[in-house]
């Protein structure tokens, strides 16, 4: 590793810790700092309801599905799916697998079976060589697999919050969600970091075809 590259790393660690909202999170006893990105946009859009089946992909170390899994009750279901392994969350189906690959999408379609899904929920991210260009092109590919796999399993009026990189292929992607949702909202929730270009689209009401 270069001098330069250490002192990046020093860097991010230093301010990692002094984050209030990472901080907060041990206090709490959360997963991750994102778990307050998906709480404020709950609070605010109200996105999940009890009963409801949930999918959750990219959801190591599991901050957003232990944020969600309470709202949804004893007759909620909740898939989670990460490439990265992570502790047991109760009443959470996790799977472990790279979701680009087509056996474990397969595997996850059939966890859901013929259930027709209420909320596509997508935290994905590629991991990041500092080649921006290359970076986000992965991280659109991921965001175009997250509304693919929703085109094919929410149910009418069914909702999806994707987290998007906003750069190149931004305009064009939310071009093609506003082609099958009614409703498409930007928001950028307070424990985004504000040099981040990071925002989360919520769609809303798909309209199946």
């Amino acid at each position: 590793m270069t001098q330069k590259r250490r002192a990046s790393s020093a860097r991010w660690l230093a301010e990692h810790e002094a984050d209030p909202y990472v901080q907060e999170a041990r206090r709490l006893g959360l997963r991750s700092r994102a778990a307050f990105k998906l709480k404020e946009i709950q609070e605010r859009d109200k996105i999940m309801r009890p009963g409801q089946i949930v999918v959750d992909l990219g959801a190591a170390p599991g901050g957003w599905s232990q944020i969600a899994r309470p709202m949804l009750g004893a007759r909620g279901q909740l898939f989670a799916l990460d490439i990265l392994p992570f502790e047991p969350i109760a009443g959470v189906d996790i799977i472990v697998g790279d979701f680009r690959e087509d056996a474990v999408l397969l595997q996850l379609e059939e966890r859901v079976g013929d259930q027709m899904v209420d909320l596509v929920l997508s935290d994905m991210a590629p991991n990041l060589s500092g080649i921006e260009i290359a970076d986000q092109a992965s991280s659109m590919y991921l965001c175009e697999l997250a509304l693919e796999f929703a085109k094919a399993h929410l149910k009418p009026r069914g909702s999806m919050l994707v987290k998007v990189f906003q750069g190149e292929g931004f305009d064009a992607y939310l071009k093609s969600i506003r082609e099958v949702f009614d409703s498409v909202t930007i928001r950028k929730p307070k424990a985004s970091r504000p040099r981040s270009n990071e925002v989360y689209v919520l769609a809303r009401n798909f309209r199946a075809v």
